[in-house]
């Protein structure tokens, strides 16, 4: 087969026209590449899209919380705080009341029942109630007005002829124990402190003090 060759021209421009597509698709791919790196985010961007929206808190309806119930929210260690004050109060306020209950039972007197516990318990009505008199003065006056017996009644004087025996550990008459009756003590003749607190009151006034009394009055 001869040999064939074109022009000159010919093959200058059957080159320029390869270079020319050649160029146009570089030209197509360098815009390809730069769009790509322009419409790509930035790493920051890219990360904020990204990122979990943040978790608001609800109540039991599902409803946004308040802020007031976000408040209601404590620590366990403020509530633990809370526990032991509390405890520690309830047991401040019993120690206190098991105080005040021995303090009252101090306060009320265990007297015997016998003629010193009579007297005893009398002295100390007669001290709240400002009534002079002292042991001594009210021993000396049972022993000789009654020997120390709480019934004894005398059904001989004068008074028992009018009937209105003396009676009790002080021999007094119902009129002037009634009389000089003291309150708190029982409303009975023959009671011992009752007796014995009305005989010191009657012998107050008249005499001032049972303690001046050194025979029948």
């Amino acid at each position: 087969m001869p040999g064939f060759t074109l022009p000159r021209a010919a093959r200058i421009t059957r080159i320029t026209r390869t270079h020319k597509i050649a160029v146009a698709v570089l030209a197509a791919a360098g815009a390809t590449s730069g769009l790509a790196l322009t419409s790509a985010p930035d790493t920051a961007q890219a990360a904020s899209a990204h990122a979990p929206a943040a978790v608001k808190p609800v109540s039991a309806n599902g409803l946004p919380a308040k802020a007031a119930d976000a408040t209601t929210a404590r620590p366990v260690s403020a509530s633990v705080a809370d526990h032991i004050k509390v405890t520690a109060v309830t047991k401040q306020h019993s120690a206190q009341q098991a105080a005040n209950r021995s303090t009252e039972r101090k306060a009320v007197k265990d007297y015997p029942n016998n003629l010193d516990g009579w007297i005893r318990e009398s002295l100390d009505i007669m001290k709240a109630k400002g009534i002079p008199g002292s042991y001594e003065g009210l021993h000396r006056n049972i022993m000789r007005e009654s020997s120390g017996n709480p019934n004894a009644v005398n059904d001989w004087d004068i008074n028992a002829i009018n009937g209105i025996p003396s009676k009790g550990l002080l021999q007094v008459i119902q009129p002037t124990f009634d009389r000089y009756h003291v309150s708190g003590t029982a409303n009975k003749l023959t009671d011992p402190v009752a007796n014995i607190t009305a005989a010191a009151n009657y012998a107050a006034h008249r005499y001032g003090s049972i303690d001046n009394v050194n025979s029948a009055y």
